[in-house]
């Protein structure tokens, strides 16, 4: 049986996290001028919000850092990073997700929390994510909020999203109880306006996916808060291709900034039963 969840690992994890993205704001900030983010055709109101969006970030990690310390446990400190940027378009895109993946760890992490206060915090931390979020997507000509609900990630697909950007993190850091899923991404040779019934790929680098039969189906279970939408999966060269499902009435629609995963399972995606991903998909 896997060892509960307490509160201080909640808040580590999200300290975790919210180095990730003050550490991604500053550096971009100490790289690209105002006039870079002009020439990227972003406006100085887009580059100061920035600045302001900066601040939450490392106002979010001063807080979580004195509620460890008043915890009476040893915050994590922050890690060394690789966010493989190259300019300020793909400082913004990798901005959009990471914003995106932010309001969905504090969702899917506010049900084990059991602080009220705790959970206030964090809620109030989720609600300015979100506005960030919905910001960034503006500026890059995307809806801000493009479904009625937003979608939870469990901590360990949280993780999965993350690791990538982590090279390495202090010895002294605390272990997290995560762990990170096999890589699975979006191909770039899907198409660029991803809607419901698109076929697409998916791309499992360096790992494949198979049944433990050797026979049964896989599925792509695409992740959303009323419960998780399945599309058969079919074996191509390097991956899987599947079609964008379309939900149930009344449940939450597929659309917006998406995660899917591999799993053997069509009725339901725990950690169990993933065997890779999420990957992350923009649908319209």
């Amino acid at each position: 049986m896997a060892p509960q969840i307490t509160d201080a690992d909640i808040l580590q994890y999200a300290l975790t996290l919210e180095h990730l993205e003050d550490k991604f704001y500053r550096e971009a900030l100490d790289n690209f001028t105002q006039s870079d983010f002009a020439d990227a055709g972003f406006d100085s109101t887009f580059y100061e919000n920035l600045k302001e969006i900066s601040a939450d970030e490392m106002t979010h990690v001063s807080f979580l850092t004195a509620a460890l310390t008043a915890a009476g446990a040893q915050p994590v400190a922050e890690c060394t990073y690789a966010f493989g940027v190259t300019d300020v378009k793909s400082f913004v895109a990798t901005s959009s997700i990471l914003e995106g993946v932010g309001v969905s760890a504090y969702l899917g992490a506010a049900a084990d929390i059991m602080s009220k206060a705790y959970l206030t915090a964090a809620g109030s931390i989720l609600t300015v994510e979100s506005r960030h979020s919905a910001y960034i997507r503006s500026s890059l000509k995307q809806s801000p909020f493009p479904s009625p609900f937003d979608v939870p990630l469990s901590l360990n697909q949280v993780y999965t999203l993350a690791a990538p950007f982590i090279v390495s993190c202090p010895s002294t850091n605390a272990p997290l109880p995560v762990k990170a899923f096999p890589k699975l991404v979006s191909s770039p040779e899907n198409p660029a306006n991803i809607t419901a019934g698109t076929k697409i790929t998916l791309l499992t680098p360096d790992y494949v996916v198979k049944p433990a039969d050797g026979t049964s189906t896989i599925y792509g279970a695409f992740i959303t808060v009323t419960g998780p939408v399945f599309a058969e999966a079919t074996p191509v060269d390097g991956g899987f291709s599947l079609t964008v499902p379309t939900a149930a009435e009344g449940n939450a629609p597929v659309r917006g900034q998406t995660y899917v995963v591999l799993t053997g399972c069509n009725t339901t995606v725990t950690d169990e039963t993933v065997a890779a991903g999420p990957a992350i998909l923009e649908v319209s």
